[in-house]
């Protein structure tokens, strides 16, 4: 038991912390429901359209990117620091898997700036029925 005590522990704070949030949280809450206080928060501006229409395919392409640049920077930080006192044969060997890496990582870039993933001018690629729409 004494090798799980500080995990018990984290984990009856946590617990202690989730019941005396959600507590505090029903006696301080809203107690009258109105149209107002139920609508969803979006930065005062008046909710438009529907909660289940399609995402533009332009969100899955930017969080491609991010994975891109994020891994990106993992891979070339840890590269760098046994790269730094590593024997020549490590070198070599880093070396080439550095290279098919980076052109991996530019040829997802690349298709990602083909497809137009950073261009987030959207009026000039919907359909004009659709930008009408949106802005009545």
């Amino acid at each position: 038991m004494g090798p799980y005590l500080g995990i018990l522990a984290i984990m009856a704070l946590a617990t202690t912390l989730c019941v005396v949030f959600a507590t505090i949280s029903w006696i301080l809450g809203p107690k009258r429901n109105t149209a107002y206080k139920n609508a969803p928060y979006e930065c005062g501006v008046a909710p438009v359209g529907d909660a289940r229409e399609r995402f533009p395919i332009k969100f899955y392409l930017v969080a491609i990117l991010f994975i891109l640049f994020d891994i990106e920077v993992v891979f070339l930080w840890s590269w760098m620091t046994a790269y730094k006192d590593a024997p020549l044969e490590f070198v070599k060997f880093t070396f080439i898997e550095f290279l098919t890496y980076m052109a991996t990582w530019i040829l997802g870039y690349a298709y990602a700036i083909h497809v137009g993933a950073t261009d987030w001018d959207e009026s000039t690629q919907l359909p004009e029925s659709s930008v009408q729409q949106e802005a009545a």
